[in-house]
């Protein structure tokens, strides 16, 4: 309806129902300039009371709406950006310790104690099964089940969540039973779809690791200490 309502009858103007009059308005853009005066005695409800307020003053409300809505994306998005700073100091300083690391035989011991201290992991356990004979004394590379190799080789991403009946093996390891949440992070060389050793990260807490959480910095910490440890294996 592109038509002035000055050209309508009555009968036209009685048969017009809401979407009708928002359907003129929208195609007729110069329709409040023409008729100006309407814009101040318009008077709509107000959404929070039972008073009738201006057109004017509901925009107003509308629009300090709309602000707050951007105010607080505003402030969840700088909350995201500290604690990705925050988990990226946290990989750096994680990654210049294991590069510090000359001795290789004190590298595992190194690496599971800083995931502890700088990720504040209560326990963290560590098994490698493909270490050359120089290190095969070493207590990480004592025998390890078939089945946590296997388990280990499945992995394509760090698995989250409750511990199960099938991560017995991985729990073992950890010689502890107030596990409520753990990760699995296989450790492999480069892009080799077999593992050559595994880290378990495990807490009482719940929802430390639990299932459905996003897992990109367990992959990165992953990656990184798969290469350090390639130092030590066959």
């Amino acid at each position: 309806m592109s038509e002035p309502l000055t050209g309508m009858n009555t009968s036209q103007i009685q048969q017009m129902n809401a979407p009708d009059v928002a359907d003129y308005l929208k195609n007729n853009p110069d329709f409040f300039e023409q008729y100006a005066e309407l814009l101040s005695s318009v008077n709509l409800s107000h959404p929070h009371g039972n008073r009738a307020i201006s057109l004017s003053e509901r925009q107003i409300m509308t629009l300090r709406e709309k602000n707050k809505v951007l105010e607080l994306r505003l402030a969840e998005l700088l909350r995201f950006g500290k604690e990705n700073e925050a988990i990226f100091d946290k990989l750096q300083r994680f990654t210049r310790t294991l590069l510090l690391q000359r001795n290789a035989r004190h590298l595992p011991d190194v690496l599971v104690s800083s995931i502890g201290e700088i990720f504040s992991v209560p326990e963290v356990a560590l098994r490698i099964w493909d270490a050359s004979d120089d290190f095969a004394d070493l207590a990480v590379c004592g025998p390890v089940p078939v089945e946590l190799i296997s388990m280990a080789n499945q992995l394509r991403t760090p698995s989250v969540g409750a511990p199960e009946n099938e991560h017995r093996d991985a729990l073992a390891i950890l010689d502890r039973t107030d596990v409520h949440s753990l990760a699995l992070i296989p450790l492999k060389r480069g892009a080799a779809p077999e593992a050559y050793g595994i880290l378990v990260l495990a807490s009482a807490d719940p929802k430390r690791f639990q299932a459905g959480m996003g897992t990109d910095v367990l992959s990165h910490l992953g990656e990184v200490s798969s290469a350090a440890l390639t130092r030590i294996l066959a």
